[in-house]
Parts: C-alpha cells; structure tokens; sequence
C-alpha cells in the first residue's frame, strides 16, 4: 500500500495530530484524515453533501487520544479524485464499493460508523454486507426511513420520477449558494451564530468544473436509498448494533421524527435532540465529542 503524507497539524497536550494522506483505490486517488493511535479502536467517519471529511476535523482531534479515527472523501468529493460524470458511475452503491475497498486496502478489521446525510445511506450498506465489522454505529442527521423526509423532498421525488422534465430546476435549487446556506442554516433562531465561510467554502466546491454532473446524477440515485429503507430497517432489527443518534433539530431537510423510527427498529438506542442544525457536528463539536467519548466507553468496553 503506498500512502503520501502531505501535511499534518498542530497538537497540543491533549490531542495527537491529525495526518492528512491519499490512497490508491480502485485506480482512484482517495484523500482521507487519519488521528489517533492505529491499535485503538477504529471510528470510520462518512461524510454529507456537499461536504468531506473537513467536516470531522473537530471530532479527529477531540476523540484521537482513545480511538483511531479515519474520515475518507468520496469520489467526487474534497480532495479525492473527481473523474467526470461520463467516465464513473456516481450512484451510492459505486461510493459504498469505494468506501469499503478504502477500509480494506487500509486493513480496518473494524469499526464504529459515524454517519451523517450521505453518509448514512453509505455506512448502511457497508453494514449490510459485512455486519462482522460494525462494533456499534452513530447517526448524526442521516436518514434510514421514510419518517425522516420532510417537505423538501416532495419536489425531489418528482425529479426521481421524470428526470428529463425536472433536472433544470433541480440543479437551479438543490445546487444554489442560497441552498447551501439554508442547509447550514435551517430553522436556527440565531443564525449570525453560524459562520459563513462554512457555505461559502461547500459553494465553492459545488461550482468546480463538472461538479453540476456529478451531484446530479449521485442525487438521482438517491432514490436507490429510500428503495432500501424497508431492508435497512430489517437489518436494525435483526442485529439490534448498538447506536448512539444525534440529532440538530433545525435540520431544513431531515425531520427529528427519524429518531423515533430508528428507536423503533432498535429500541435500546441512545437518542439525544440538540440545539444544533444539519451539521451538527459542526454547530456543537464540544457537546458531541462528550456524548461520543460517553457512548463509545460505555459501547466498547
């Protein structure tokens, strides 16, 4: 396995540094972020749209003195390659195969899934083919019923349904710098409390040469994943993996009654609601790394 170690980041007492590296896979460049020591257990952290693994960057130092944590980017995505969308198949189940060649090349035995958004429908079918690796899993705003989608989802599902007449006005929306910030944004009451560069900057990867193709046709797949929730739902219950969801609740998109619909398919899972948006993670990283650090103690024992 041939690795490039392109730069590293500070550390503190507290902390260990944060390694940023690419991999060969399936002839593609993946980039990912590696901290932590590589004999602790492993968290594999999947990133959202329109995101990539930056947005873990504030869990990989806070969680890398006990567990050894990994955040790849999808093809497509951050600093993986992008090859266009008429030389790779940008559907879920090609990111999945990635993703799990990624964890193999890497020689992850096992892991804790830390899903959020794209991430979810990703990590559900890493688990579904391998449930031997999967120690426990942690939602963040990803979506495995039909409860979780809200209204935005009604004009989605009519591009699903007739492609040809409806993808002009879904890049025109789904694809918008307003878009992007109302993801960040959603229904929080105190929206100065956001910072901007964070839409500003998932903006500006959107408007990359061949960027409108690619999400294009990766969200026209996404049908694929509303298709799968009844068998992702009987996986839950058939294996009941110990799980910890966290859920921003000014989530433009994905309802807080995903929660509920989760914990009915796995009824011991841990549910806590936060004052926190789509990203989560990024609203409140202290909050999540204190519930993650308490999950996981008590999970990996």
């Amino acid at each position: 396995m041939s690795l490039s170690d392109s730069s590293h980041a500070a550390t503190n007492a507290e902390t260990n540094p944060v390694h940023y590296r690419t991999v060969q896979v399936d002839g593609l460049s993946i980039f990912y972020r590696e901290s932590g020591p590589s004999n602790a257990p492993t968290l594999l952290m999947l990133h959202g749209f329109p995101s990539s693994s930056r947005m873990y960057e504030p869990l990989l130092r806070s969680l890398s003195t006990q567990y050894h944590v990994i955040a790849p980017d999808y093809p497509g995505f951050g600093h993986s390659d992008a090859p266009s969308a008429s030389a790779f198949q940008y559907t879920f189940d090609h990111l999945a195969t990635i993703v799990e060649h990624f964890t193999e090349t890497l020689g992850l035995k096992r892991y804790v899934l830390v899903m959020q958004d794209y991430g979810g429908p990703i990590g559900m079918r890493l688990a579904v083919a391998h449930p031997e690796r999967v120690q426990a899993i942690i939602v963040q705003n990803a979506v495995s019923h039909e409860e979780g989608l809200g209204p935005l989802w009604v004009k989605r599902r009519e591009f699903w349904a007739n492609r040809a007449a409806n993808e002009q006005a879904l890049r025109g929306a789904f694809l918008s710098l307003a878009t992007t910030k109302q993801r960040h944004i959603g229904s929080n009451p105190n929206p100065e409390s956001v910072d901007p560069d964070r839409w500003v900057d998932e903006f500006g990867f959107l408007s990359r040469p061949g960027q409108a193709d690619i999400q294009t046709d990766l969200f026209y797949d996404y049908r694929t994943n509303v298709a799968s929730y009844p068998a992702w739902g009987a996986w839950l219950r058939e294996h009941q993996p110990r799980t910890l969801i966290l859920w921003g609740k000014y989530d433009p998109s994905f309802q807080v009654d995903e929660v509920a619909a989760f914990q009915r398919d796995v009824p011991k899972a841990e549910a806590h609601i936060l004052d926190a948006g789509h990203f989560a993670i990024q609203d409140d990283p202290e909050e999540i790394s204190r519930l993650v650090k308490h999950f996981l103690h008590r999970t990996l024992k």
